[in-house]
């Protein structure tokens, strides 16, 4: 039950005040957030390459409310491609975007995000990598498909993610499925109502295995976004039934959570790439992760009485 609490508490700016200014919250943010700056994340690409891991970088932040931060954000991932282009690191780290940082929900957004994300798509190509558009809560997914559509018109390898605590994404997946897609499958991390998503864990994971099964009988490349073992196995399972060797999907998992298990996805020959957040604006994110799994909420409430 807590879970829609911490959701809701994700946009509430009297929480995010008080989450800041609380004792314990620096160890826990530093536990899921890589760093503020380009310059504290590139070690972490470079320790994670070392261990045979790849990266994909999201520059955090949501909800922004004028034009000049959407030209921020989209500066921001710019910096980041020209620091991975002159240590050679391009190949080994992609990015994700959440397109409500390039300025979807403001008047024209739709049309803004686009000619924002675009140079980030272009420049990212130009060093050998790739963007990936993540999803968002259900009414802004028919903007991102249209801007995931219209990209991949110069830049097929840009990727997107699809939910699958919403019903409309078995549909979703069945149209991305198709020859040189790339798609991210994740449970969802947003409150969403009963009427488009499912409320009930074990149905979301029924829908999760579902949607894998469409997205390995397809054509395209999927990226498996779960920490749950039996997840896992389960998507092994149908990798081999669909006849994928080991480089035709992958998996992915969050900074600063089951990082053995990163290793040892890895040492097996699975791809396994770790979505590595960074940046200042951290709350957001921060409280989808405690939302995702209650033993993140207990870390956090530990931290709080130890340091309080």
């Amino acid at each position: 039950m807590l879970g829609p609490v911490l959701l809701a508490a994700s946009r509430s700016d009297k929480m995010r005040r008080f989450v800041s200014a609380a004792p314990g919250t620096k160890q826990v943010v530093d536990r899921f957030i890589a760093g503020e700056t380009v310059g504290e994340v590139i070690p972490i690409v470079k320790d994670a390459a070392a261990n045979g891991l790849e990266v994909t970088l999201d520059v955090v932040g949501e909800d922004i409310t004028t034009v000049e931060q959407s030209y921020a954000a989209r500066d921001a991932y710019l910096e980041l491609i020209e620091r991975l282009k002159e240590l050679g690191l391009g190949e080994r780290a992609e990015m994700s975007v959440k397109l409500s940082m390039f300025g979807q929900a403001l008047e024209g957004g739709h049309e803004l995000a686009l000619a924002n994300v675009r140079p980030v798509v272009e420049a990212a190509a130009a060093i050998g990598t790739t963007v990936t558009l993540d999803a968002e809560d259900h009414t802004t997914l028919d903007s991102m498909f249209a801007i995931h559509e219209e990209l991949r018109k110069d830049f097929p390898q840009t990727g997107c993610v699809i939910q699958a605590y919403l019903f409309r994404t078995e549909d979703d997946a069945r149209r991305l499925a198709a020859a040189g897609s790339r798609v991210r499958i994740v449970k969802g991390a947003y409150k969403e109502p009963a009427s488009v998503a499912y409320q009930d864990k074990a149905e979301t994971d029924k829908a999760f295995v579902r949607i894998i099964k469409i997205l390995m009988a397809g054509l395209g490349y999927p990226m498996i976004g779960s920490h749950d073992p039996r997840l896992i196995a389960i998507t092994q399972d149908v990798a081999r039934q669909a006849g994928r060797k080991l480089d035709e999907y992958e998996f992915q998992m969050l900074y600063g959570i089951r990082s053995d298990e990163h290793v040892r996805l890895a040492s097996e020959g699975h791809r396994m790439r770790v979505y590595t957040a960074f940046g200042t604006d951290w709350y957001g994110y921060f409280m989808r992760r405690l939302a995702e799994k209650p033993a993140n909420l207990l870390f956090f409430a530990r931290s709080i009485l130890t340091k309080g």
